[in-house]
């Protein structure tokens, strides 16, 4: 920690951009539980909740300082200064910011991290080991992966993550920690909790689609704050990646229902969707790095990528079934990637790619970060998922995914679509008032 003055707008913008960045988790959520079937949507709905308890205590426990405290040879933080939060109490500051701020701000991209690795595994997973697996992947594949790519030396702490620090890969607000992180980890649960019944042969369509939409929308308008959030202060660099993140991510939701409309005939309001999303995640590490112009260039390229990606799963037999894995971990390589590419030295990050002159050099250490984020999420989360697998139920049984996981799960229902027991109605112009039996009813 540093003992700078504190500024008042970097404070309250950041603490802004807290808030609308934990708003994202309840906006996936919605996202997420509309895209499922009708009788899975509670399921789907209380993995977003429940993480946020899970992640929301370990990160005050721990979390923060195994993410953000002194660098152990650049591989992981000393979370011991840092337990309870101790080290960050009274006068400490991160830059213009109280210290408590940034652990609020990084709060937030810690819980929707791990939320987004759910949507692989909807209509399967049973609700208590997806509440162990939250714990240990956020505690050894997300935290460790955070400090790698978060953690810059001087700022939270003295010295910082390899790949932020050695590497020097561009990665402004989470392009390789969360959404590579998380789209490798939803391949690989694919894979261990195996199809859902039916995958491929029957459709499962999404249930609500104006959820869908609305979980969208609020997505975008959290994406703000995640974004130009990271700037951490209230300046030029927040105000250039507010562009980029709006730019971006309309560029990306016309150019995946050109696609879809090319490849299926349709626009689709679910299309639309998944481009917004998908815009969102490629200019997530993007937007301090790229111009306006290179921006768009980012979201034609994501939408139509991120729209070929999803029927992957129906050519290789895993069941992704929220399309994680087309969406992030394709959107999120193909906006750290670019950076390789488009990068300018007009825009915040000051790098030109290659396509400004910059030849190779960027490009390399963009692909470094991306990869090995994308290794070590893989194999942490298989050794996580087959030890789960091995000591308790991880999946529901086949009767319970039929019927409907809410019930089986929560003993509850999202929609109560039993007949109301006690109506009244007319039957030519009489007021008729059913009774409990149907030989009962007086007119």
């Amino acid at each position: 920690m540093t003992l700078l003055e504190i500024s008042g707008g970097d404070t309250a913008w950041v603490l802004a951009s807290a808030a609308l960045v934990l708003l994202m988790t309840p906006g996936l959520a919605m996202f997420y539980g509309g895209m499922v079937r009708a009788n899975s949507t509670l399921n789907m709905i209380m993995m977003s909740f429940v993480t946020m308890g899970t992640i929301g205590v370990l990160w005050v426990l721990y979390g923060y300082g195994l993410a953000f405290g002194n660098s152990i040879g650049g591989v992981i933080g000393n979370p011991l200064p840092l337990l309870g939060l101790h080290g960050a109490l009274g006068d400490a500051t991160v830059g213009t910011i109280p210290a408590l701020a940034f652990v609020a701000f990084q709060s937030a991209f810690a819980i929707i991290a791990v939320a987004l690795v759910s949507g692989a595994v909807a209509d399967r997973m049973t609700i208590a080991s997806w509440i162990i697996f939250s714990i240990l992947w956020g505690t050894l594949v997300y935290f460790p992966a955070a400090h790698w790519v978060f953690a810059f030396d001087g700022a939270a702490a003295e010295k910082g993550g390899w790949i932020a620090n050695s590497v020097k890969a561009i990665d402004f607000a989470g392009g390789t920690a969360i959404h590579i992180n998380a789209g490798m980890a939803a391949l690989v649960m694919a894979v261990i909790l195996r199809p859902r019944i039916g995958f491929s042969s029957k459709p499962m369509r999404p249930h609500n689609l104006t959820l869908v939409m609305l979980g969208a929308g609020l997505l975008w308008f959290g994406w703000f704050g995640f974004n130009a959030g990271s700037a951490l202060g209230a300046n030029g660099t927040a105000s250039h990646a507010w562009v980029t993140t709006l730019v971006a991510t309309s560029s990306a939701m016309l150019s995946w229902l050109v696609t879809e409309r090319i490849r299926d005939g349709h626009f689709t309001s679910l299309g639309a969707a998944s481009g917004v999303v998908a815009g969102l995640v490629a200019i997530t590490p993007a937007c301090a790095a790229v111009t306006p112009m290179g921006a768009i260039l980012v979201g034609i390229a994501a939408g139509a990528l991120c729209a070929m990606a999803v029927g992957l799963k129906f050519k290789f037999g895993y069941d992704d079934s929220l399309d994680v894995v087309g969406v992030h971990l394709v959107g999120g390589l193909t906006g750290t990637l670019l950076i390789g590419l488009l990068a300018s030295d007009k825009a915040p990050n000051a790098v030109n790619g290659l396509f400004y002159g910059g030849g190779f050099d960027q490009l390399w250490r963009q692909a470094v970060g991306a990869f090995a984020v994308l290794l070590y999420s893989g194999v942490m989360t298989a050794v996580i998922g087959l030890v789960l697998k091995a000591v308790m139920k991880i999946r529901v049984a086949p009767q319970a995914e039929l019927d409907g996981i809410d019930l089986a799960e929560h003993a509850e229902v999202g929609y109560d679509l039993s007949s109301v027991r006690y109506t009244s109605y007319r039957v030519n112009q009489r007021l008729v008032i059913p009774a409990s039996k149907p030989e009962e009813v007086k007119a």
